[in-house]
């Protein structure tokens, strides 16, 4: 952990330790849009400020809202002021940048306290740009939020190529199933019951002699070098025999 990420993280504690009931703390509550963000501001102790600001998601939206939470701050004497965000896919990522290189205390507020919160705060409030911004303000000034991490780029880039490789795992494990359930149930259910076993192989049969003639119409040392990548593969004698003899039940 980076030397300032021990800053930001000693901030986090100290807000959460001391921002319910205190006077000093304005929040501003945002929630998170594609396009466009609606902010709301208000004190620690439940005094809205400035109940709708709506500015884009862009560098001049939030030079907008750090010069309105600046003059709202200021106008009300308050010294401290606190952004709590909504995740939201990876819109809320650009704005959650912008205010933490600008040294401004940011702050994450979950989906599930957000809608739990809702019903408590007014069991007729629906899901409202405005309301859900003055929500995510009143979860901050309980406390109930969680610490914004923000690694460095080479962090961000190792967890980006880790979801890929996840990502990759799950579509190669699809296609070996769709291939599984799909070709050789049609074309050559026999070779199912070896699949598991050895599947690479099977594979490789898949790919290269699919149909059972072709593999009874060969002698065993091409085949087995076909479908073989080292020629130390798990096929034996006695499986191509019991390939052979697909021929013989056509």
């Amino acid at each position: 952990m980076s030397y300032q990420e021990l800053i930001r993280r000693k901030q986090y504690c100290q807000i959460v330790k001391e921002i319910t009931g205190s006077d000093q703390y304005m929040v501003v509550g945002i929630d998170i849009g594609k396009d466009k963000h609606h902010a709301f501001m208000g004190t620690a102790t439940g005094k809205s400020l400035f109940r709708k600001l709506i500015f884009e998601n862009n560098l001049e939206g939030f030079s907008k809202l750090l010069k309105t939470s600046n003059l709202i701050k200021n106008r009300n004497n308050l010294s401290k002021v606190v952004y709590g965000l909504e995740p939201t896919g990876n819109y809320h990522k650009p704005l959650a940048r912008y205010l933490i290189r600008s040294d401004r205390n940011v702050v994450l507020v979950s989906g599930e306290a957000v809608k739990k919160n809702r019903s408590l705060l007014d069991g007729r409030w629906d899901k409202h740009d405005t309301k859900c911004a003055a929500n995510i303000a009143d979860l901050v000034s309980r406390g109930r939020c969680l610490y914004y991490d923000s690694p460095s780029p080479g962090i961000i880039e190792l967890r980006s190529l880790l979801s890929l490789r996840k990502r990759l795992k799950r579509e190669d494990h699809s296609f070996r199933m769709r291939i599984r359930n799909n070709l050789l149930a049609q074309y050559f259910p026999e070779l199912d019951r070896f699949y598991s076993a050895c599947e690479s192989e099977s594979l490789a049969i898949v790919k290269w002699c699919l149909e059972p003639n072709q593999i009874a119409g060969m002698a065993f040392e091409p085949f087995f070098q076909m479908v073989t990548r080292t020629g130390e593969g798990r096929l034996s004698y006695l499986d191509y025999e019991k390939f052979i003899n697909r021929r013989e039940s056509l």
